[in-house]
């Protein structure tokens, strides 16, 4: 082992052991202090402040404007306590990553000195340069002007620098007209769409709606790759592009499959014990952490929260991931694909529905009234999912998850929903007419009707399923790791919310006719399973079968990112976005170019570097080694001298033919190209010596990660 390894590893170690074995004793007193939390103001602010901004965040609604000087106050005398020097709105622009401009709390006093200060106007509204963000045609370039807003219900929090800390306030980020500039705006809107629709249902069961809401879970399991620092930075393709465009599969990676779940080496074990920490002193329920199926690759996951509040965790937890992996000697790749034959990363996005009543309606319950509010939330998702499935496609679409999306270790771009044997009995059921028995035993009676006991754990799991039903959640399995969740949970929430006001419609409707409301409502209930069956698959995704069978019941399967984007152009998805007040037309549009431009670029991008690398990197190292070969004089040495020969030419000629393409700005075509070139230089890797090669290879990353 190297001095430098040995440095690392001691460094590790004692950084491992950093919290002197007190921090688990004090982890509950230790959990969200560099968090301004509901439990500091409190501590902060009068009583009158602290129950306004309390029921603003628990209800929803309008913040007091009155109370911005008193609540920006308190959070700067509680900042600066921390160590901080400035402040910056945190937003979430278009980008697809967190932006952030930083100001001092400094400002002039009347003696030539300086006060530290910040007001309540600067705590509510920020003006950042519009100018330099993607805005898809929504604003002119020479439009400036962009206002980034306080979001009260997701807490403002420290983030520590070498010397002294910023306070950073979650903000949405709109246009000088209201337009949505970023990833916040619809996922709010779509939040209050959904929970008008789940009051709305409440309503009708009888359910005390007044002055409550309804709200969405989420925790989205995180999966990443941890590299040794110096492989990472001998690699242009993972730093230009975040994936290898290049690399033979190892002998050995994940067959044995003795990496999942295995013991943590002790250089991770550094990375993934710091990361815990710092995520809970941001108040980040971080939960699970676990080596993954291939080697080098991790997971870690969180207990559920306020959906909003989960979003923004985990932008913030990828960050700070790839903050502590630098300081480490390694490096966080959350590409969702960054090495080719091994399994790539997702984002499982497990998602549920909180009622007005503050139970889980995805949660099957003990009672009939509890099982009549489940099967209509279930049914409601049948129906959203089945006939929008192109908008839910649409946004795990990315240059990145193409890699992914269809392989054997991520589900396939078609979506359809698993429920498992029980639910799918019970949907059976209620097709018939009604259902009357579990397949775990047992009745129960709603008026006239009877539904089944379920027990808690009703599915087993679905790993092949992109829409999964794994008990009191719906798993969205097709995010990438390197994407902001909040397009998914956006479109989610709003199809769920379409879907429940047509059922709302048709029991009021009923109910102003003077019908029995149970009977309505399996008569509701049967004629969407009817109609949306099709939708449910509880088989393998990954075999050839189950793409025919999709094909015949009209499922649809785009493969790609181009051919996913243009269902943004279809009328019902444009129509049910804008009937909800998620996304106007023109902020659909803009969504579609701006989209389309990061495909066109991001593969672009990784074309010019495939280029560089074959021809001033790879292919120059084949030709030394075949100029070592030239004077060969057994047949053996000259059968490899031939081979070499061969594999150089054709990489230089697929390099002349990457470039022609590249000038043609089609992206599959470039990605054609690219695959063409991969599989002769990566053919010629296997012959080129060790000590020729100018890149790491894929079982020096892999495996000499710790």
């Amino acid at each position: 082992m190297s001095q430098a390894r040995e440095e690392v590893l001691q460094a590790c170690a004692e950084e491992a052991c950093g919290c002197n074995g007190n921090y688990s004793e004090n982890l509950p007193a230790h959990f969200g202090e560099n968090v301004f939390s509901l439990k500091v103001m409190k501590e902060m602010l009068s009583p009158k402040a602290y129950a306004s901004i309390e029921k603003t965040i628990k209800e929803g609604g309008k913040l007091d404007a009155s109370i911005a000087d008193e609540i920006a106050d308190a959070m700067k005398k509680w900042a600066i306590a921390r160590g901080a020097t400035h402040y910056t709105h945190w937003f979430q622009p278009l980008t697809g990553v967190t932006a952030e401009k930083h100001d001092s709390f400094i400002d002039w006093d009347d003696k030539g000195g300086v006060v530290m200060s910040f007001s309540g106007k600067n705590l509510i509204q920020g003006e950042p340069d519009a100018s330099s963000f993607p805005s898809g045609g929504l604003r002119a370039t020479f439009e400036a002007r962009g206002y980034t807003g306080w979001d009260p219900t997701s807490a403002a929090f420290i983030k520590e620098g070498p010397e002294c800390s910023t306070l950073c306030i979650p903000t949405f980020y709109i246009g000088y007209h209201g337009e949505a500039l970023d990833k916040k705006t619809p996922l709010l809107r779509s939040m209050v769409a959904l929970s008008k629709q789940v009051c709305r249902l409440a309503s009708l069961f009888g359910i005390d709606v007044k002055g409550k809401r309804a709200y969405c879970t989420l925790g989205p399991e995180q999966e990443y790759f941890l590299i040794d620092k110096a492989h990472y930075e001998a690699r242009m393709d993972l730093v230009q592009t975040g994936r290898t465009l290049f690399g033979r599969k190892p002998a050995k990676h994940q067959q044995q499959e003795d990496q999942y779940f295995g013991a943590i080496k002790p250089r991770i074990m550094a990375f993934m014990e710091e990361l815990d920490r710092t995520l809970w002193d941001l108040g980040m329920p971080a939960k699970t952490r676990h080596n993954e199926v291939a080697p080098a690759q991790y997971e870690i996951a969180p207990i559920y929260e306020d959906l909003n509040t989960a979003v923004d965790h985990n932008m913030m937890a990828m960050d700070i991931m790839r903050q502590i992996a630098d300081r480490l000697g390694l490096v966080c790749l959350l590409h969702e694909k960054p090495f080719a034959g091994v399994n790539g990363s997702g984002k499982h996005n497990n998602w549920s529905v909180v009622g007005p009543d503050g139970k889980n309606w995805l949660y099957p319950g003990k009672t009939p009234h509890e099982n009549a509010k489940f099967l209509t939330t279930l049914c409601a998702i049948i129906k959203a999912v089945d006939i929008y499935a192109d908008l839910l496609r649409v946004t795990v679409a990315t240059a990145g998850n193409d890699h992914r999306l269809g392989a054997n270790e991520a589900p396939p771009a078609i979506v359809s929903i698993f429920l498992g044997d029980q639910l799918t009995d019970i949907i059976e059921q209620i097709e018939k007419g009604g259902a009357k028995s579990s397949k775990e035993g047992g009745s129960i009676h709603v008026g006239v009707d009877a539904l089944p006991s379920l027990a808690k754990d009703t599915t087993d799991r679905n790993r092949t399923s992109p829409f999964a039903f794994t008990g009191a959640k719906f798993e969205f399995r097709a995010v990438g790791s390197n994407q902001n969740p909040s397009a998914s949970n956006m479109v989610l929430n709003t199809i769920v919310a379409e879907a429940m006001s047509d059922i709302c419609d048709e029991l009021e409707a009923a109910k102003k006719a003077g019908k029995d409301f149970n009977a309505s409502l399996q008569k509701i209930l049967q004629d969407i399973v009817k109609k949306h069956k099709k939708v449910l698959y509880n088989g393998d995704g990954y075999i050839e079968e189950w793409q025919k069978e999709a094909k015949k019941r009209g499922l649809p399967n785009m493969k790609t990112t181009p051919e996913s984007l243009e269902v943004l152009k279809a009328k019902k998805n444009i129509d049910v976005l804008v009937k909800h007040g998620v996304l106007s037309a023109k902020e659909i549009a803009s969504r579609y170019e701006i989209n389309k431009h990061a495909y066109q670029t991001v593969v672009a991008l990784e074309g010019e570097c495939a280029l560089t690398m074959a021809r001033t990197q790879l292919i120059p190292a084949g030709l030394e080694y075949q100029a070592q070969l030239s004077s060969a004089k057994s047949a053996t040495q000259k059968k490899l001298l031939k081979t070499i020969s061969g594999l150089v030419d054709k990489s230089i000629n697929a390099a002349d033919a990457l470039e022609a393409i590249l000038g043609k700005h089609d992206g599959l075509k470039t990605l054609a190209a690219m695959s063409k070139l991969r599989e002769a230089i990566d053919a010629l890797e296997a012959y080129v010596p060790a000590n020729i090669w100018p890149l790491p290879s894929y079982a020096e990353m892999l495996l000499m990660n710790a």
